[in-house]
């Protein structure tokens, strides 16, 4: 086994991860040593599969040793996931290899002594000719055990869709996610976009009612190397995300505040709706994030965006009252966990009730900011109802002012909606991130 194989550089990413670093951070550390594409492919697999799949490993881990897993040297729980998680969702790797490949792991990381203990485990879970995963009875433990989700989350969806689409949720959130980009229409069109990815053999597909966008079909390696990326003809961005931006259906020469900004993809999308006349003011309290957001701009080639830094419950008087606002709200991301490997563990039903509190502060303060006769479109990428449909009802029994205001379907460039007027996307459903988006209305006395 070379000093830096794929084995090796998840195993230092996996540690960092069980000790609370976030794992695309984590990741991008590793693979700051050298090794081939290949082996960082695989590094990359077996990180984010091992965190997303925690709770079946450890379940697994329950089951064939004689501690449960949380009783385990934490460098051993580590080791086991990483082959455990070979062997049972990793097809293409020989059962030879897995087994060899995480004892040999367990010798070149202090753990010798263990090593005959791990040959063990991983052994008797091969021999098994069916399913060994004993599953919990009660249904929720069941899903969440199964599929490996905290148990309140499997309770959130459960109240929402039922057991069977509840799976089925599950089950997308556990696969890789597509690469969705958007086109910048100021500089280019989606069909000459189109056109040169193909030229090269990356294959793209357009995506139905979103006019500027393309969804990448293979692994077309690093992002800042696919054609017209530095020349900023297009920019990462999923679906979901861009239908919020023609839901808010902003217009030239209007004034926009975008008040949770950075790192600027629905910015910078506005900014081509309204094909680069009127003012934007993008805000938000983190300035290195700001950066982010200056660094796209530049990219795309865009002027009429201006920055401010701070907390957008209290914007400056330098910031003018708004035609159209969005709140892009911090949230619990429950419908990107696809994406973000590690987010199932990190929030808990304490942080959602933060989140609605902070929420509903800057639905509240938008309000004051926005012209009689404007709109807020407010927006999360998660799916649970204390973020979502909560917040807005709240807002809407606070604010008598105001009211619910269906997208332009024409506009908004889909051709579905909830009953209620806002929108809710399930991504088992629609194939991308799960999102909730809401257009509200300030009435003209």
């Amino acid at each position: 086994m070379s000093q830096h194989s794929s084995r090796q550089l998840a195993f230092w990413a996996l540690k960092a991860v069980h000790e609370g670093t976030y794992a695309d951070v984590a990741l991008n550390r590793v693979l700051q040593h050298p090794t081939s594409d290949v082996e960082r492919r695989l590094a990359t697999e077996l990180l984010y599969g091992c965190t997303r799949r925690q709770r079946t490993l450890d379940a697994l881990i329950d089951q064939f040793a004689k501690k449960p897993a949380h009783q385990q040297p934490p460098d051993l729980r580590t080791l086991l996931h990483l082959g455990l998680y070979q062997l049972r969702y990793l097809e293409q790797i020989p059962v030879s290899a897995a087994v060899n490949t995480t004892v040999e792991l367990a010798k070149q990381n202090r753990l010798s002594g263990l090593s005959g203990f791990v040959n063990g485990l991983l052994r008797r879970y091969a021999r098994q000719t069916d399913d060994p995963l004993t599953l919990p009875t009660d249904p929720v433990q069941h899903l969440g055990v199964q599929h490996s989700y905290p148990d309140w989350i499997i309770e959130v969806w459960l109240s929402q869709l039922g057991a069977a689409e509840t799976e089925l949720l599950c089950i997308y959130l556990n696969q890789p996610p597509a690469l969705d980009i958007r086109v910048n229409t100021l500089k280019t069109t989606r069909a000459a976009v189109q056109e040169q990815l193909e030229a090269v053999g990356i294959e793209v597909e357009q995506i139905a009612h979103l006019p500027q966008a393309l969804r990448i079909q293979d692994n077309a390696g690093p992002i800042p190397q696919i054609p017209g990326f530095k020349e900023g003809w297009w920019t990462v961005q999923d679906a979901s995300a861009q239908l919020v931006s023609h839901v808010l259906d902003p217009q030239p020469n209007s004034v926009v505040v975008d008040i949770c900004a950075a790192p600027g993809g629905k910015t910078t999308h506005m900014a081509e709706l309204m094909q680069g006349q009127g003012d934007i003011w993008a805000c938000d309290r983190t300035s290195s994030r700001l950066r982010k957001l200056q660094q796209n701009l530049t990219r795309l080639d865009i002027h009429n965006v201006q920055q401010w830094t701070g907390d957008s419950r209290s914007l400056p008087e330098q910031i003018p009252p708004a035609d159209s606002l969005l709140i892009d709200a911090p949230c619990s991301g429950l419908g990107t966990l696809h994406r973000h490997a590690d987010a199932r563990w990190q929030q808990t039903p304490q942080t959602v009730k933060q989140l609605n509190q902070l929420q509903s502060e800057l639905l509240a303060a938008s309000a004051q900011q926005v012209k009689p006769g404007g709109t807020i479109v407010y927006a999360t990428c998660t799916l649970h109802p204390d973020e979502n449909e909560c917040v807005i009802e709240a807002f809407l029994n606070n604010h008598p002012g105001w009211s619910i205001e269906p997208p332009d379907i024409a506009a908004a460039h889909t051709t579905w909606q909830e009953s209620s007027g806002w929108m809710k996307i399930w991504p088992h459903q629609r194939a991308m991130d799960g999102f909730f988006i809401a257009k509200v209305k300030q009435n003209i006395a």
